[in-house]
């Protein structure tokens, strides 16, 4: 299998970056095009990938074709390459709010379609993408690019009307989380840490506690209770995150995260 990406930004990057260092495939066999040449220079000297003069030569090049551009860019970038696409080509998209069926209307019923949603973690190989396929792609296809995919984190196969809700729930997340850990870290800071260290105590508790989920098994709640010991101070502070709907306020930024995405 060879990989092309058309863009190169962040999210290419740290796709591509997992799949070298995992051994996944051989630099040799993924190449990429982006109109920014220094990120796509940059891209070649520290992954040793194949870079192209044009999109173009990535199709000619590719039998899975990564569409690595911002979601307002898609609809020009398939007008140009919809004709040098084949019925072997598969084609990966990134974007929230780029459907199946919307993907066929720009290239046609006959190409094969994955959809995925990454998320920016990606960038330190702890990703989580959801996947989906339309029904030209085999399962031995699709089973391929999922281990791609593994190259950088996570991956979890959802139906396609969920994959706004992995919008919500995965892709746009990391931002509610960094606030989260800067939150804590300022009012670690108001009270005399120093900075950095407040940024790392935060950050690693944030680590530490979504791996427990991960690795134990154990449901958030009962977690959560294992520190709220009687009149003690984790207690304390989950009373005031109740008193101030940490909760409710969560629970709406996604729903709207859900609605805009289907909007896109």
């Amino acid at each position: 299998m060879k990989l092309g990406f058309i863009g190169c930004g962040n999210m290419a990057q740290a796709m591509i970056k997992g799949i070298v260092a995992k051994d996944i495939m051989s630099s040799d066999d993924i190449i990429a095009s982006d109109a920014y040449r220094p990120g796509l220079e940059k891209a070649q000297k520290l992954y040793g990938i194949k870079i192209a003069e044009n999109n173009a030569e990535v199709v000619e090049n590719s039998d899975v074709i990564i569409l690595a551009v911002k979601p307002y860019m898609y609809a020009e970038v398939a007008a140009e390459i919809k004709d040098m696409v084949k019925e072997n080509h598969i084609i990966l998209t990134i974007a929230a709010g780029k459907t199946l069926s919307w993907m066929a209307e720009q290239f046609g019923d006959n190409v094969k379609i994955v959809r995925t949603m990454p998320n920016t973690p990606s960038m330190v190989g702890e990703g989580m993408t959801g996947v989906c396929r339309n029904k030209l792609v085999t399962q031995q296809e699709f089973d391929e690019i999922c281990a791609v995919l593994r190259g950088f984190g996570r991956v979890g196969v959802v139906s396609e009307d969920l994959m706004d809700v992995v919008t919500a729930v995965s892709s746009s997340s990391p931002a509610y989380i960094f606030m989260f850990i800067e939150a804590m870290a300022d009012a670690a800071s108001a009270d005399g840490m120093p900075r950095d260290q407040a940024y790392g105590f935060a950050a690693q508790a944030v680590m530490g506690s979504a791996k427990m989920i991960l690795e134990t098994g154990k449901h958030p709640g009962e977690l959560k209770d294992m520190v709220c010991y009687p009149g003690g101070t984790t207690l304390e502070a989950v009373r005031v995150l109740e008193d101030h709907k940490l909760r409710s306020s969560v629970f709406e930024a996604m729903k709207a995260c859900v609605a805009h995405a289907k909007k896109m």
